[in-house]
């Protein structure tokens, strides 16, 4: 038997050796690609825009995922996306947050209805998605983050878990000093298991 050492060299700090490559390949892929491939993932989005008078204004879109109480799934979030847009602006006072709550409010929510990521797939989601213009109240604030204008993009692979009975919220909010259109989407895509 050979002694071969543990440790090669700086380049290669640790030796390994794959083994019966063809059956069982030594690479990971993140848990939402395996989900994707199963058609367990899925996608919800929500958009809000306003053409804005000579003082400006605000633009608020709110997208909730609700857990249902006895759904026997649980929802990890796998990607927090969105962003803004501006058009025919000056610029002079630009703001937008991205707050992600847990357990908040939705005022006068319309129903979205959540896409499989995989399109082949007929399952649909166990869980409701729902969106508003307006500002979502109470809840327990998870994150919140300053934006510039333009796209966001927060990969969670499964860090965010939500349970039976618990909802995320995701809320982009803008606002403009000046004339302009100013737009705020929000995407989530998360799986369920």
């Amino acid at each position: 038997m050979p002694n071969d050492s543990l440790f090669d060299s700086s380049a290669h700090p640790l030796y390994t050796r794959s083994i019966n490559t063809y059956a069982s390949p030594g690479t990971v892929a993140a848990p939402d690609i395996g989900a994707a491939q199963t058609g367990s993932e899925y996608n919800a989005t929500a958009t809000n825009s306003a053409s804005l008078g000579g003082l400006g204004g605000s633009v608020i879109i709110a997208l909730q995922l609700a857990n249902p109480a006895g759904s026997g799934k649980t929802l990890y979030v796998s990607l927090i996306a969105g962003g803004t847009s501006i058009a025919l602006s000056l610029l002079s006072s630009f703001s937008a947050t991205l707050t992600v709550a847990k357990n908040a409010t939705l005022a006068s929510p319309a129903t979205v209805t959540p896409t499989n990521s995989n399109f082949a797939s007929a399952k649909t989601s166990a869980m409701t998605a729902s969106s508003s213009t307006s500002a979502p109240s109470g809840g327990t604030s998870v994150l919140s983050l300053p934006l510039v204008a333009g796209q966001v993009e927060i990969v969670q692979r499964g860090n965010l878990v939500v349970p039976p009975n618990n909802s995320i919220t995701v809320t982009l909010s803008a606002s403009l000093s000046v004339l302009g259109v100013l737009g705020a989407t929000a995407n989530l895509m998360w799986w369920e298991g």
